[in-house]
C-alpha cells in the first residue's frame, strides 16, 4: 500500500511561516549584541561546523530542540530559561519557522524566525564564528 502524504514539507513550511513573527536579516544583524535576544541555531552539528554560527548563539539543532527547551528535560538548557526574545535562524528559514512554531506552542516566547537564515545572514555580510 503506498502511502498517501496530505501535506508536503513546503505546506508545512508556508504554514509555520505565515504564523510565526519574522526579522529580517538586516533587523537581527544589531540584536546580535543586544542583552534582551537570544539567536538559536537550529542546523545540526555538522551544517554549524562547516559554515559556523552567529557569534553567541545557542546550538539547538532541530530534532532536539523541544528537549533542550523543556525544563523537565534531562537535557533542557538553561538558556530557554530567560526572559527575552528568541531568534531562531537555519539555513534559510524553513526548518526555524517549523521550529519556532513547535516553541511558541510549548509556551516559550517571544520567539521571531530570521528570514533567510544564515544564507542570507552572510550575504548580508554578517559575521560567522
Amino acid at each position: 500500500m503506498s502511502q498517501n502524504i496530505i501535506k508536503s514539507a513546503k505546506d508545512l513550511v508556508g504554514e509555520a511561516t505565515s504564523s510565526v513573527p519574522s526579522v529580517s536579516v538586516e533587523d537581527a544583524m544589531p540584536l546580535v549584541s543586544s542583552p534582551d535576544h537570544v539567536f538559536v541555531d537550529l542546523r545540526d552539528g555538522m551544517e554549524q561546523a562547516k559554515t559556523g554560527v552567529i557569534p553567541g548563539a545557542v546550538a539547538s539543532s532541530r530534532g532536539m530542540m523541544e528537549f533542550h527547551i523543556d525544563p523537565e528535560s534531562p537535557v533542557h538548557k538553561t538558556e530557554f530559561n530567560q526572559d527575552k526574545t528568541y531568534v531562531f535562524y537555519c539555513a534559510s528559514g524553513g526548518r526555524s519557522a517549523m521550529a519556532a512554531k513547535v516553541a511558541i506552542e510549548m509556551g516559550l516566547s517571544p520567539v521571531v524566525n530570521m528570514a533567510g537564515g544564515v544564507a542570507a545572514w552572510k550575504k548580508a555580510g554578517g559575521t560567522l564564528e
